[in-house]
């Protein structure tokens, strides 16, 4: 009877431990805690997650908000749908999409900028919130060649509002040929709530439209 209780309560403190399947890891005053609950991902991946957020992270700290978080967390979870997201600190990553796309590693880069931001209730726009992330995985991304990431060509039917890289490769632009430091200045607007729609007018001279319109006759890069 007592080796069968025994028995119980290893298996019970074995599915504990499995099921939180946690390891932390701590560097240059960051710390982060990695969640896995999909035993069939290669561990070689989530290693290389561990070290493109501690790649990358400091970099965007220092470049966009050195008061960030100094602990995050992330979770490659099986339940979850989508390809990433973020809130509170923590970063959920879909396995399902490290299986499909190994090679894109710097999902953790878009990630864990937007961390950074802590926009928290922000006036700004949401689709210059993930322009902004994109623009930061398009400079600081660790594998984009190899995932075949990129910034795309510009379309007659794209808009500055797209979002994500559409919007990224506009505000490349405008750093390349209008204003360097801009993403920087509207990132730091965002997080203190005081973007208006005016700022780009304010930075530059012109409008938003009025930048789109110029950058859409001559796109190059």
């Amino acid at each position: 009877m007592k080796k069968i209780l025994l028995s119980i309560v290893l298996l019970s403190a074995i599915t504990i431990a499995d099921a939180k399947n946690e390891k932390v890891y701590v560097k240059g005053g960051y710390k982060l805690t990695l969640t896995n609950n999909d035993a069939t991902l290669d561990t070689a991946e989530l290693t290389r997650l561990v070290k493109t957020f501690f790649t990358v992270y400091p970099q965007l700290a220092a470049e966009y908000n050195p008061g960030t978080l100094k602990e995050v967390t992330m979770a490659v979870d099986t339940a979850y749908k989508g390809v990433a997201a973020t809130a509170d600190g923590k970063v959920t990553i879909a396995s399902s999409w490290l299986h499909k796309r190994p090679e894109d590693i710097d999902v953790v880069t878009h990630e864990v900028m937007h961390i950074v931001q802590d926009y928290g209730e922000s006036v700004g726009p949401g689709w210059l919130t993930e322009g902004i992330a994109d623009y930061a995985r398009n400079k600081f991304g660790v594998n984009n060649t190899a995932a075949k990431w990129s910034l795309p060509e510009f379309k007659p039917t794209q808009n500055y509002d797209n979002a994500y890289r559409v919007t990224a490769r506009f505000l490349y632009w405008i750093e390349e040929k209008k204003k360097p430091g801009i993403v920087k200045e509207l990132d730091s607007q965002l997080r203190k709530h005081t973007y208006t729609d005016n700022a780009w007018k304010q930075l530059t001279g012109k409008t938003v439209d009025e930048l789109w319109k110029e950058y859409a006759a001559n796109p190059a890069i």
